[in-house]
């Protein structure tokens, strides 16, 4: 995102923070960062630009166990109200537990998959929110979208022995995701945020 920016004053002011959904979320709506990939089911009433983490198809990485007892993953905001939308009971998983539980081939439904099976609909599972400088976003949003996502060797080193996952996995799974909202996911957002609506 940095090499977006248009000075080296706005890149060095750009900080990495990791963490999981809820804790993004969290950070971003009270004013902590200015910025953020945070829950589309929270981003619904903040201002952002076209870039979001968007699955087509199937994600691998947002999964239910199948239970009769529903259980909710604490680490999520939209996949917890997916899993209701769809009235799909079990023990929601997300993130690198999901990944590592899909590679393993053990019984599970894919969110996105089965929310793509119902509706013919990508599905938008976090948008690119700000509080302000929009200008900024804009333009890190059409320049990011101008080249291809390219993954630096040693960054995928450290996320493969910080989640267990093999690196040919990493990237196997990242075919999955795109981080354009066009057309098809803005009709996929507003059929979510309807059928929520009517879910909760």
């Amino acid at each position: 995102m940095k090499r977006f920016t248009k000075s080296s004053q706005q890149s060095v002011s750009m900080h990495y923070k990791r963490g999981v959904p809820a804790k993004i979320n969290k950070k971003f709506l009270s004013r902590r960062v200015d910025a953020a990939f945070i829950s589309s089911i929270m981003a619904k009433k903040h201002q952002h630009v076209d870039l979001g983490i968007v699955a087509k198809k199937e994600v691998l990485s947002v999964l239910v166990i199948p239970h009769i007892k529903d259980v909710t993953d604490v680490e999520s905001a939209t996949s917890n109200v997916l899993a209701h939308v769809l009235n799909i009971q079990g023990e929601v998983i997300i993130g690198d537990k999901a990944l590592r539980y899909y590679i393993e081939n053990r019984p599970h439904i894919d969110l996105a998959m089965e929310w793509n099976r119902r509706y013919k609909l990508p599905f938008v599972f976090a948008l690119l929110c700000f509080h302000k400088d929009k200008k900024l976003y804009e333009r890190v949003q059409i320049n990011f979208l101008k080249r291809k996502v390219k993954i630096p060797q040693y960054i995928l080193k450290q996320a493969s022995l910080r989640t267990d996952v093999s690196p040919k996995d990493i990237l196997k799974y990242l075919q999955y995701i795109s981080y354009e909202l066009d057309i098809k996911a803005k009709k996929g957002l507003a059929k979510f945020y309807k059928e929520s609506s009517k879910a909760l």
